[in-house]
């Protein structure tokens, strides 16, 4: 059996500190926690679980302080989490059942990310990130903002997720320190203009986030994965400067960086839907359908493109179409996915009407 440190950096985290380590606290063999600056009650909860708690100045850099708590940690492995992350029950059992049958040959072990969901509580945003890494490797983290851990060697790919409890408002704590770097006449990396211009998008501000997302691309130096996220940030940003046509070569932009995701399949089917061009819509939206939601890489996705969301378009197309028996099947297919959704439920119950179908005969219910 392996052992483990849970190394977690925190500020003013009493909402969510006590869930998160307690959700944890059984499967680990030492919790380490690095305090920025808190003035709420974070360290007093944190001293419930664990002594091992240390004060590090914040310099705007959120790698120095996560290679800070790295340093401290004595055991195996090293696990990794937010304040505002927990381990549900179930993957707490498959952290204990890693935690007992984990070659030492592995350096590094993939989770899950979930981290947000729609109002059904299913995730509409998921990603794998290296959540254990071992120790002796000395794994650094690099980047002040949005960092990330740099591993090698033998990487496992595991089912755990962790689940991200969002409880903080909108800040503009990152957009002031990329100002502020930038103020300095410091280098960006291309990872730096990418989050740079996520931080301008997130704050409306889109014809300069444009600017910096076409500096990432033109670097040609970017992760592929952040290269077709650009793609999409984009698009979004003429969608709200009401560029239709920046907008639509944004999305066929990203088909140089890999083959058409459902996401950008989706936005052309909505593309020629209001535009009322239906057989069209009908094409990207089928093939949105047929895409897999991927779970083999650290890439981002989001499940809704490529199964409730193409069906129930499909269904609104074929609707304008007249072919009703072929929307009422799409519809259904996006019953699967969300049971209860108001509009898929509207739509059954207007689409049984125009082709007499019985409630009784409906073997979904």
């Amino acid at each position: 059996m392996i052992t483990i440190s849970l190394c977690m950096i925190v500020k003013n985290e009493e909402k969510t500190l006590r869930s998160c380590l307690a959700s944890v606290a059984n499967a680990v063999d030492e919790i380490i926690i690095v305090d920025t600056g808190s003035i709420d009650q974070t360290k007093t909860i944190a001293r419930s679980f664990t002594n091992r708690i240390y004060d590090f100045k914040w310099i705007d850099d959120f790698a120095a302080a996560r290679n800070f708590a790295f340093r401290q940690a004595t055991k195996e492995y090293i696990l990794w989490l937010d304040a505002d992350d927990i381990l549900k029950e179930e993957d707490g059992i498959k952290l204990l059942a890693l935690k007992e049958n984990l070659e030492h040959s592995v350096d590094s072990v993939t989770m899950f990310y979930n981290y947000a969901f729609d109002e059904f509580g299913t995730p509409t945003f998921r990603f794998k990130r290296n959540r254990l890494v071992k120790r002796e490797n000395q794994f650094k983290w690099f980047g002040a903002i949005h960092e990330y851990l740099e591993v090698r060697g033998q990487i496992l790919d595991s089912d755990i997720t962790v689940t991200h409890c969002r409880t903080h408002t909108k800040s503009d704590r990152n957009l002031k320190i990329f100002q502020n770097r930038l103020m300095r006449g410091e280098t960006f990396t291309p990872r730096d203009l990418y989050y740079y211009a996520n931080e301008l998008k997130d704050h409306n501000k889109y014809a300069k986030a444009i600017i910096y997302y076409n500096k990432f691309l033109a670097s040609g130096n970017g992760w592929v994965e952040d290269e077709i996220s650009s793609c999409s940030n984009l698009a979004d940003c003429y969608n709200q400067l009401g560029n239709s046509e920046m907008e639509l070569q944004s999305v066929f932009r990203s088909f140089q960086y890999d083959s058409p995701r459902a996401e950008f399949c989706c936005r052309l089917g909505y593309y020629f839907l209001n535009n009322k061009q239906y057989e069209p819509a009908v094409f990207w939206y089928k093939l949105a359908s047929e895409q897999q939601v991927p779970t083999h890489n650290l890439g981002f996705s989001n499940p809704k493109f490529s199964t409730w969301l193409p069906h129930l378009q499909l269904c609104v197309c074929y609707d304008h179409m007249g072919q009703h028996a072929n929307a009422y099947k799409h519809n259904e297919i996006a019953r699967t996915f969300r049971p209860k959704d108001r509009n898929i439920l509207h739509n059954k119950k207007y689409l049984e009407s125009v082709l007499h179908i019985s409630e009784t005969t409906d073997s979904a219910e």
